[in-house]
């Protein structure tokens, strides 16, 4: 097992092209499958939910070759309408097989999904859509089977405006007759950009980034070429960041639009951010003032996917601070681990209270889940002395090479083998 070993102290500054986003990536992978020509994808990114991705649609027939930057995806020959525990178990994102597979095969049996511990992540919108679809859903031996031979249009309210049901809801309803409208729908950039990807394909799919989606059935998707967003999560991370070290940092590839909400709150400190085109550049010196209550929210609000980052800043700053976790009610876990390098914090439920300090202190820790560890590594980065996280592997699901990018912006942070 790796572990990340960081010499805390050092500024940031420098330029960093930003890599496609997982939450864009995985949906994008899965919605292959509706397609049966030969798929481009560009600037594959290295993440281990990518990889077990890959790895699901290789096990259902899919041919896939890696050239470069570029992912060749052939999904032509699928033999297969089942994804297995062993391979659902390692990336919550299998779940969205269920929707495409619907769409291609009219029936699907896809075993749990995996991924981090958060909290209660349950799939029943995504199976109440699919019933108002007329899917026949059975849950039983630890296997969501799924007979969609009378799958017809309909309009699908969602109780939550769910990222994930709303994208396999649209992946089940492209190659379905009539048209599907998806009430309540989720509205992340990640969702419009596989509205972009279903439309390169010859989908007919409107309205994603709103709260209602209309999909057009077609009989049949062809072949492309797509070039998915870059990870505004990443960019969040690495802005957090260097507003914790002091610096100066640009960061291409990200609009500043996606991350709005953070940049507002941001704003309330003493930093400078510039957003141009597809460039965000941070500039911070000095210890920033506390951003007060902080809550979490769907989007266009703050994402759940920054909070232990956002938390991991607060530590260190100026005056005390609550941050509110609405998404998911297990995401404190790092909690602890920020508590062994001297931050002063204290969790009622979904509220973390946090009073700044001046320094925290270098320590061995252990990340639980990808965000967590991500704000482990943030706070190793200002810790006096020595920092060792332990728990890489679910950092690596969702951030390639986190401690090369981190350097290539003069942080002092290497892997290590445990």
């Amino acid at each position: 097992m790796a572990k990340l070993l960081i010499h805390g102290g050092r500024k940031l500054s420098g330029e960093l092209q930003i890599t496609a986003a997982k939450n864009a990536y995985l949906p994008i992978l899965a919605a292959c499958v509706l397609c049966e020509e030969k798929i481009v994808l560009h600037n594959y990114p290295h993440y281990c939910d990518t990889e077990s991705m890959c790895k699901i649609l290789t096990s259902l027939g899919a041919n896939i070759i890696q050239e470069g930057s570029d992912l060749e995806i052939d999904p032509s020959a699928l033999f297969s309408w089942g994804v297995e525990s062993e391979l659902a178990c390692q990336v919550r994102s299998s779940i969205f097989m269920l929707g495409a597979l619907l769409g291609r095969f009219k029936k699907a049996r896809v075993a749990y999904p995996g991924g981090c511990e958060i909290g209660a992540r349950p799939i029943d919108i995504h199976l109440a859509g699919f019933r108002k679809l007329g899917v026949k859903v059975e849950e039983k031996h630890g296997f969501i089977q799924c007979d969609a031979s009378n799958m017809h249009s309909a309009t699908i309210l969602l109780d939550f405006p769910s990222v994930g049901a709303t994208e396999s809801l649209m992946m089940a309803s492209v190659l379905t007759s009539g048209t599907t409208r998806i009430l309540n729908a989720a509205k992340e950039p990640e969702i419009v950009d596989l509205e972009n990807f279903l439309v390169k394909m010859g989908a007919k799919v409107r309205g994603a980034g709103t709260g209602e989606v209309v999909i057009e059935g077609v009989k049949k998707l062809k072949g492309c070429e797509y070039d998915p967003i870059k990870d505004r999560i990443i960019a969040g991370t690495y802005l957090i960041a260097t507003l914790m070290c002091g610096g100066d940092v640009t960061l291409k590839g990200v609009k500043g639009e996606h991350l709005g909400a953070l940049i507002d709150k941001l704003g309330q400190t003493a930093c400078n951010i510039e957003c141009k085109n597809d460039k965000i550049r941070v500039k911070a010196e000095g210890r920033m003032a506390a951003l007060g209550k902080i809550e979490t929210s769907v989007y266009p609000g703050l994402p759940t996917d920054l909070q232990a980052q956002i938390l991991a800043l607060q530590t260190i700053s100026d005056g005390s601070s609550m941050i509110c976790e609405n998404v998911f009610e297990s995401r404190f876990k790092h909690v602890p681990e920020l508590i062994k390098m001297g931050a002063d914090i204290h969790v009622k439920d979904r509220v973390a209270f946090v009073r700044g300090v001046k320094k925290l202190y270098g320590a061995s820790v252990t990340g639980m889940e990808l965000r967590g560890t991500a704000s482990l590594v943030l706070a190793g980065l200002v810790a006096e002395g020595y920092t060792t996280v332990s728990g890489v592997r679910h950092i690596d699901r969702g951030y390639s090479a986190i401690e090369s990018e981190l350097s290539s912006l003069g942080a002092d942070i290497r892997r290590v083998k445990d």
